[in-house]
């Protein structure tokens, strides 16, 4: 699939999307607690399993980089988060939520559809793709007036059991790597959990978070945004451009 077919396609899914998406969305909240964090079952097993072909992994990625760019990095600004390098199993994850309203992406959610995308073992392709792409080594930081010794002290006491100690995250468990990610991405995240706005959200962290100030949650997310992520998964330099897409 050429860049060009795939924005076509973008444009026809969006539109064959809207309507679906608000009548998915009015359905009842009770509804997506019954799915739980991560029961599993559906698209996510079924992908989970499957064999990837990182061929049809990157034809399917075309439509995702409309967004998060060729390179996976999304924008430092926050709008559309680093995708590159992250584990495929929290990939998998949270695109067969968002596929089956357990998360609300409205924005995302035409995108996903099999209808643009493919079917499960579209999943199981692109996400192994995106895994193998280098990380931004110039993701956003956190204001300048954070309290990053603050901010690492509250890393340390509620994050460091599920994200690691760089914020490495753990694929087997679905915990998100979070090292190299955009702060403000992740601020909004962090915020949505907090409060509640994000469906799919692991009970053990809204308990974990939900004594959060806003200024905790500035200088603990400005913490893990500094937080050096290993060369090896690094981009060489922040100019990398993907050579797939030459």
């Amino acid at each position: 699939m050429k860049l060009k077919s795939a924005i076509t396609m973008l444009a026809f899914s969006t539109a064959l999307a809207v309507n679906g998406f608000a009548l998915a969305s009015s359905q009842s909240d009770e509804h997506a607690k019954a799915a739980g964090w991560n029961k599993g079952g559906g698209e996510q097993d079924a992908a989970l399993t499957l064999k990837a072909d990182l061929e049809n992994g990157l034809d399917v990625y075309e439509v995702c980089s409309a967004c998060h760019l060729p390179e996976g990095w999304g924008t430092k600004e926050g709008t559309f988060p680093q995708l590159s390098g992250q584990h495929r199993k929290v990939l998998i994850k949270q695109l067969a939520d968002i596929r089956a309203l357990n998360r609300d992406n409205p924005t995302m959610y035409p995108f996903a559809l099999p209808e643009s995308i493919g079917d499960e073992q579209a999943i199981a392709d692109v996400t192994a793709y995106i895994e193998k792409i280098p990380m931004n080594p110039d993701n956003g930081k956190g204001p300048a007036t954070a309290d990053l010794a603050k901010g690492k002290e509250l890393y340390k006491v509620n994050c460091v059991k599920c994200h690691g100690e760089i914020g490495e995250g753990d694929a087997d468990k679905f915990y998100p790597k979070i090292a190299g990610q955009h702060y403000n991405y992740m601020i909004r995240q962090f915020e949505w959990i907090r409060d509640g706005k994000r469906r799919n959200a692991n009970p053990d962290m809204v308990e974990q978070i939900k004594g959060f100030s806003d200024q905790d949650m500035i200088d603990v997310i400005s913490y893990v945004a500094a937080i050096p992520v290993p060369k090896e998964d690094l981009a060489p330099s922040k100019d990398w451009l993907n050579p797939d897409f030459d």
